[in-house]
């Protein structure tokens, strides 16, 4: 039967539940908004079928953001949402410094004498270099050299402070202030103040939040299951479309549909929406905490999928979700990307990390980089409602397919997982960032 294609094509709900999302205002973790999108996403997910719809709440380091600022003496160079912000959970306050460009900061550019300096980095990372620098691990260098302030500048044109958390785990609020700044910005800064000494000043407020996760599940009640997740917080300056709105309305129209196939399940389907994404992964992690690896067939994560078109399958070298996406791809004679790496970002990695199969589920967009994400421009505007129904059809076959008995994937050791980030270059930032849970 095929009617649920159709039915999934012309339907409404994830596209409706998108908009509600992106309508709130902000998601911040921790905020009333990030409460209202897991409320609606619990009853979203209860209105396409699932049962047991619930929060699972949790406490977390809220962050609020108050006015930031980049001044020369008493001049004020950067201010206000188009030219300069702060990075959620910087430390509030004021540091002056030498301001130092350090290009790209890649890990080299550390290496020089950066002792109470405020320096600054792109966002974008060279095709010289074999792997993506994250923003946290940037500014961990920047404290380990003993910097007094981070600056964050955004290589995409047009007026785009970025945003991104830093800190770590065990000391989410960062040590020193940290801001985005715009392109533009950024680069009127290095022409024109090189070497003078500048004050970076962050106000914010860092009271005790409480965050959560939305749960609810359909199929058979079996002790094996899988978890279909996504992220319902967002950065505050935007709507949080494309990251995450596009991931967690796309589950819910997965959830309707197959609702409709309840009875091809042989594994029962967990629906997790997790909040306090975007300070660290803090939802998921304390979530895959709780699971017995053992009962967990496989975690399909969706997060920042909308905005291209072409489904990617990042499936961490577990053979048989490729095989899966590649069955998938074949008999809807539809492209999907397939992608091997470890990706240890976003809601799967506390899941992969512990050798479970999982994938992350994205769109596929050219070059490095967040693109709009993370910025203030990551509006509905900017995504399809035709590509998230195709999404929706491929991950709900996608989804049956995993849960049929016989796909059976075995889980890798942490050893390997831990071998294959070295190999690949990603162990030494995530050490840097607090970030490498393996012990070698």
């Amino acid at each position: 039967m095929t009617n649920w294609i159709g039915d999934t094509f012309t339907s409404d709900a994830g596209w409706s539940h998108l908009e509600a999302l992106v309508d709130l205002g902000s998601r911040m973790a921790g905020s009333d908004g990030e409460r209202e999108g897991l409320e609606l996403t619990r009853d979203a997910l209860a209105d396409a079928g699932a049962r047991n719809a619930r929060i699972e709440a949790f406490e977390i380091q809220g962050w609020e953001r108050g006015d930031s600022a980049i001044r020369l003496g008493d001049e004020t160079l950067a201010e206000g949402m188009n030219a300069c912000i702060a990075l959620p959970r910087s430390p509030s306050g004021e540091a002056t410094g030498e301001f130092v460009d350090l290009g790209y900061g890649v890990p080299e550019d550390f290496e020089a004498d950066l002792d109470g300096a405020v320096v600054m980095a792109s966002s974008d990372t060279p095709d010289s270099v074999d792997r993506f620098v994250h923003r946290n691990e940037k500014y961990c260098r920047a404290v380990e050299a003993g910097a007094a302030a981070f600056v964050f500048a955004n290589h995409v044109e047009g007026t785009l402070p970025p945003t991104g958390s830093v800190g770590t785990a065990d000391a989410p609020v960062g040590d020193i202030p940290a801001v985005g700044v715009s392109k533009e910005t950024g680069s009127r800064l290095a022409r024109r103040y090189e070497g003078d000494e500048l004050t970076v000043a962050v106000d914010c407020e860092t009271p005790d939040a409480t965050s959560g996760n939305a749960v609810a599940e359909l199929g058979p009640d079996t002790d094996e299951y899988l978890v279909v997740s996504s992220h319902v917080d967002a950065h505050d300056l935007a709507e949080g479309a494309m990251d995450n709105g596009a991931g967690t309305a796309t589950i819910v129209e997965v959830a309707r549909a197959l609702a409709a196939r309840e009875d091809e399940l042989d594994r029962r389907v967990r629906f997790v929406a997790f909040g306090a994404e975007e300070v660290g992964l803090v939802g998921s992690s304390l979530y895959a905490e709780g699971v017995d690896p053992d009962r967990l067939a496989a975690v399909v994560n969706v997060d920042s999928n909308v905005f291209g078109r072409t489904l990617r399958l990042d499936h961490h070298g577990f053979d048989p979700l490729a095989a899966a996406g590649e069955r998938v791809s074949d008999r809807f004679d539809h492209p999907v990307s397939l992608g091997a790496d470890l990706v240890p970002h976003s809601d799967h990695w506390p899941f992969v990390e512990r050798g479970i199969p999982g994938y992350m589920v994205s769109g596929e967009t050219e070059g490095r980089g967040r693109g709009w994400g993370h910025t203030g421009a990551d509006t509905l505007d900017k995504l399809e409602s035709r590509n998230l129904r195709e999404q929706a059809i491929l991950l709900t076959e996608l989804v049956v397919e995993l849960a049929d008995e016989s796909v059976t994937t075995e889980r890798r050791d942490r050893d390997e997982i831990a071998a294959a980030l070295e190999r690949e270059g990603k162990a030494t930032g995530m050490k840097v960032t607090g970030d490498w849970p393996f012990q070698r």
